[in-house]
């Protein structure tokens, strides 16, 4: 692919990727190669590629897409992202899949056509654990409350991803391989806090929490369909922070999905603050 145009004596700059590895196979099925970005054949940055582990050999991946500081903001990064698409379409792919970091590369992928599908957000914690309101208490999920939870959670983790526009199959065969790997035993699954949030004695929320080496991650929140718009949804995650915190984390993190306003508005009034965002596009 070219950038610029002859006009002139100004010669034309022609942007190429270059393999700089034989194409890899991975354990898992998936396939990648690196390439130098290139402009009249001098490198100035890298860019690797790779088919997506979970959603199989028809999606891709951006990995890392990186120009040189002295080249950067003359539309290289740009061209190298069109060029890749060509790359993966050879490889039979239908979408391509990105991970950027910040506004900057939002908006690059956004002119590119990507469409976003959800960002990721971390807090940083404290060492004093936030109160619940009164009336409200979190208990341990029981085993007979764990089956009809996890049905429900796996339909509609599903229905997330068909929404954004991955394929009904492949959206079922990821809720039922991310719940098989994260609760493999249930409520007694490793590193894993399954709650109910009580009010007034009433269940009237779920969370799914997940411990980590110095933070906790939140897999699944939800108020009851009935209770909503009460407040228990900000108790919920007041709820995971305490948890957090009686564990000795000092961050705490979620995934939400983009057209979600309510939970992104919380979020934010929570103090979450945006640490990567995930967008996808259709390859024609």
């Amino acid at each position: 692919m070219t950038e610029g145009r002859r006009a002139g004596r100004t010669p034309v700059m022609t942007t190429t990727l270059r393999p700089v590895e034989p194409l890899q196979h991975a354990a898992d099925g998936t396939r990648s190669r690196r390439y130098h970005v290139c402009v009249n054949s001098r490198p100035v940055g890298v860019i690797h590629l790779a088919t997506h582990p979970v959603f199989g050999p028809s999606v891709a991946r951006i990995d890392e897409l990186r120009i040189e500081e002295p080249d950067r903001r003359r539309g290289r990064g740009t061209v190298a992202a069109l060029a890749a698409e060509e790359v993966v379409r050879g490889w039979g792919c239908k979408r391509i899949e990105v991970q950027v970091p910040g506004e900057a590369g939002l908006r690059l992928a956004g002119a590119l056509g990507y469409v976003l599908r959800n960002r990721g957000m971390e807090k940083r914690l404290g060492t004093t654990a936030p109160g619940l309101p009164e009336g409200s208490r979190g208990r341990p999920m029981t085993a007979a409350e764990f089956g009809p939870w996890e049905e429900r959670g796996r339909a509609h983790y599903a229905q997330s991803w068909i929404d954004r526009g991955v394929p009904e199959a492949e959206a079922r065969e990821k809720a039922e391989k991310d719940h098989a790997r994260h609760l493999p035993d249930g409520v007694d699954s490793p590193g894993t806090l399954l709650t109910v949030l009580e009010h007034e004695g009433v269940p009237v929320g779920t969370l799914w929490l997940a411990l980590s080496e110095g933070s906790t991650f939140v897999f699944d929140v939800e108020a009851d369909a009935r209770h909503r718009g009460q407040g228990h949804g900000r108790s919920l995650m007041l709820l995971a922070e305490a948890q957090s915190v009686a564990a000795g984390k000092s961050r705490i993190g979620l995934n939400v999905f983009a057209g979600n306003t309510p939970a992104e508005r919380l979020y934010e009034s929570l103090g979450y603050e945006p640490t990567q965002y995930v967008l996808y596009k259709e390859l024609l």
